[in-house]
């Protein structure tokens, strides 16, 4: 077999192939390699020492230069993500204008823009939209408050008329769907309302990116989502996982019971909040009333969260306090996700400064899901707002 022609080592060369593709060295690369140092026999002790000796300098020095290099891919793939997060403008209601401002906080990717909310001398809307035609071909969000009928109307226009100015896409975040709580028949000639503001909302116009993104919290009924249409693509979110981490904070975070009012708040949330020892109530008739009964789970000695997704009167949450005072529950706090209150019934609810779990809550936390009740609750114990800019922010990015 004729000798093979001397082969040049070039350590620079291989200085970089060792540290940067060892997978050289194995397989069919290995063997060829192996061959050559069987045929250079003569200068295997002289080339092949060296080049080792080198490259195990070389090596160390690449690996350092590697990690360096780590550090400073993770900084640059960090600049990028925020770089390629998904620019959005952000709009919205007068009502909402506080909660919009919260949420442009979280991400640099929101911008918020303003729209004129007037008048006519007739009461009707006067509504204008700035610079309408620097929102094209840019992704759209619109945050709506549907806290009464008039503002209802005066806010479905501007959904109807955003998504055809040529806006890459339209996302409406309504965090509380406020006819939730009418979802059914119960005698010939009920009206649904729920269903109805479903369809209403499920004909909003389709926009250059196909149909409208809904993003809303903890909707009353879970069959509410089969209530809309192919047009609307609903987000349904909750507000539990910002009451997990507030109860995590509490000084008595391992005495902490959870309790359902009743059998639809455990069927909604129970399975969110599986971790915590429950509580279940529910409604009895007794003659001619409905009283509150535990159904099964021991308040005794533990410190209990009423968890429901809103609160009207506060007559259930009362009532249920009453029972797991009665039980031997040592604190006693709630949790909704909407603070409706309507005609102030936020009154009813005291704070109890320890000893009187009977009569008072420790703690009530709400969302800012409806503003006009942060408004009024904001800074007056027992109350605390848990806001969900965080969780909008980042549902914007879907």
């Amino acid at each position: 077999m004729a000798a093979m022609p001397p082969v040049p080592l070039f350590p620079e060369t291989n200085k970089l192939i060792l540290s940067h593709s060892p997978h050289l060295l194995s397989s069919s690369n290995f063997r060829y390699n192996f061959s050559v140092k069987c045929s250079f026999e003569n200068h295997r002790n002289s080339t092949i020492e060296h080049f080792s000796n080198m490259n195990r300098d070389s090596v160390h020095s690449n690996n350092s230069s590697f990690s360096s290099s780590l550090v400073s891919a993770s900084s640059s793939a960090s600049q990028l993500n925020s770089k390629n997060s998904k620019k959005v403008v952000l709009f919205y209601s007068a009502e909402t204008k506080s909660l919009a401002y919260n949420i442009a906080s979280e991400s640099d990717a929101i911008e918020l823009r303003s729209i004129s909310w007037g008048k006519f001398p007739d009461g009707f809307p006067n509504i204008f939209i700035p610079n309408a035609q620097g929102i094209r071909g840019q992704h759209v969000a619109f945050l709506a408050s549907f806290s009464s009928p008039a503002v209802i109307f005066e806010q479905i226009p501007v959904i109807y008329a955003l998504p055809k100015l040529f806006v890459a896409s339209f996302t409406l975040v309504l965090p509380f769907f406020p006819t939730g709580t009418s979802e059914r028949m119960e005698d010939e000639g009920d009206i649904a309302t729920a269903f109805t503001l479903a369809r209403l909302l499920s004909n909003i116009p389709i926009s250059r990116g196909g149909p409208t993104s809904l993003v809303t919290f903890d909707i009353h009924a879970l069959q509410e989502r089969f209530y809309f249409g192919d047009n609307i693509l609903p987000c349904f979110e909750s507000g539990i996982p910002l009451l997990k981490r507030r109860l995590q904070d509490l000084p008595d975070s391992d005495n902490i019971s959870v309790a359902f009012p009743d059998d639809g708040a455990w069927k909604r949330f129970h399975k969110q909040l599986q971790h915590f020892p429950t509580v279940v109530c529910a409604k009895v008739r007794e003659g001619d009333k409905r009283i509150v009964r535990i159904k099964e789970g021991d308040p005794k000695g533990r410190h209990i969260v009423i968890v429901d997704d809103l609160v009207q009167s506060g007559g259930t949450l009362i009532e249920c306090q009453k029972v797991l005072a009665a039980h031997g529950a040592a604190k006693i706090s709630a949790y909704v996700t909407h603070g409706i209150f309507p005609n102030k019934s936020w009154e009813r609810f005291g704070h109890d400064n320890g000893g009187n779990p009977e009569s008072a809550f420790t703690y009530f936390w709400i969302t800012d899901s409806c503003p006009l009740t942060v408004k009024e609750v904001m800074h007056r114990a027992p109350f605390e707002v848990l806001s969900l800019a965080s969780s909008i922010s980042a549902s914007l990015q879907i």
